[in-house]
């Protein structure tokens, strides 16, 4: 059975215009009014990404720019009509979708999510049920969480230091780690960390009712290291650092 009038109507409307080049208009449709609806849709998405992706938009010219916004539009099925949303879709479509262009950088899709996690930690809501450590907290006794509002993130390519000027061409030979956390003045910073470090963190992220201690114990038993109590002590001062950034919280009834 063939389909409705109306709906053949909005199949070829919606296909005008995500690509005008590629789909005519409907012949029903007068152009001075689709044009409205074309121009609309297209500067309110690439206005989107533009003020989403601004490390991204640096490394385009207009016309490169211009045309990965509309290859974007023309090949994506979006799963969501929020516009908060789109920066998640646009990550999405870079990491599953879209086949890298002559000029699109070796790190496209890595640098869009660490871009996109500005966007998402900015506007994610505050955790009802997580409680900080506390200043007078015993940090190696407490049972240590992660704040919500705290990431972990691996990259391939160093995505915190490109910029225009600094464009590799070549993943790293270890992966970069970063905790990307939002302030409690609501901004957004991160800290570069070292394997063990990142370790610790992801620990700490998964922890279920051990101790600091315990943790760092166990990351000293798979250094092998011959001092275990260099490794807590170490761990102690990461600690007191996320402590200062107020990501590290710690379970109910946990510490001295």
């Amino acid at each position: 059975m063939s389909e409705p009038r109306f709906q053949q109507l909005q199949r070829a409307l919606t296909a005008h215009l995500r690509d005008p080049e590629g789909h005519p208009p409907p012949e029903a449709v007068e152009e001075r009014r689709i044009r409205v609806y074309r121009e609309l849709i297209y500067n309110n998405v690439e206005g989107f990404l533009h003020n989403g992706f601004p490390v991204i938009r640096s490394l385009y010219d207009d016309t490169a720019w211009h045309a990965l916004v509309r290859d974007f539009l023309r090949s994506h099925r979006a799963h969501t009509p929020y516009f908060l949303e789109i920066g998640r879709e646009f990550v999405a479509w870079l990491q599953d979708v879209r086949a890298p262009g002559s000029g699109d950088p070796p790190f496209l899709a890595e640098l869009a999510h660490y871009e996109y996690v500005e966007v998402a930690l900015t506007v994610a809501e505050d955790p009802s049920h997580w409680t900080p450590a506390k200043a007078g907290d015993d940090l190696l006794e407490i049972r240590p969480t992660l704040s919500p509002l705290a990431w972990l993130l691996g990259y391939r390519f160093p995505v915190h230091r490109i910029c225009a000027d600094h464009r590799p061409e070549q993943a790293s030979q270890t992966p970069h780690h970063l905790l990307v956390h939002r302030t409690p003045q609501d901004g957004i910073a991160f800290l570069e960390l070292n394997p063990v470090t990142a370790h610790l963190v992801y620990l700490i992220q998964n922890n279920q009712d051990r101790t600091a201690r315990s943790l760092l114990e166990q990351i000293a038993g798979e250094l092998g290291h011959t001092d275990p109590q260099v490794v807590i002590q170490g761990g102690l001062e990461i600690l007191e650092e996320l402590r200062g950034r107020e990501v590290l919280g710690r379970m109910n009834g946990s510490g001295k």
